[in-house]
């Protein structure tokens, strides 16, 4: 059973920044890719961002390219979200999960919820302007 555990979320204001950490438990977090999704009331969970098992490739949503950046450590089963620059929108609860393909052919493959089998408890990101 695997298990991830967000945190580093809080309160900021416009403009501000946060780094989101995501610790999964196992020994083969190294062989699996990990994506950042949020979820907004009333919304939908969206795709925020992916990063290959190896960290060799990252992917993101239009809405934080340029702003957000997914890295990972795998001596520390960790992976990481750092949040520049930050707007009202991107209020929202942000989760980690694995993804299930180790190799990405289209972007459905990392973008789609579907794509990823094991999630965290999220962790609240709410924004100010």
């Amino acid at each position: 059973q695997v298990q991830l555990v967000e945190s580093g979320g809080g309160l900021v204001q416009a403009e501000g920044s946060l780094r989101l950490s995501c610790a999964a438990s196992g020994r083969t977090f190294s062989n699996y890719g990990m994506g950042w999704f949020r979820q907004a009331p009333g919304k939908e969970r969206e795709f925020v961002a992916a990063i290959t098992n190896n960290g060799g490739s990252t992917y993101y949503a239009d809405s934080v390219q340029g702003r957000f950046t997914i890295s990972r450590d795998n001596a520390k089963n960790t992976v990481y979200l750092e949040m520049n620059s930050l707007k009202p929108e991107d209020t929202a609860v942000y989760y980690c999960a694995r993804n299930i393909y180790h190799t990405y052919l289209t972007s459905t493959y990392y973008r789609a919820p579907a794509s990823y089998d094991y999630w965290g408890q999220g962790t609240q990101v709410t924004v100010s302007s």
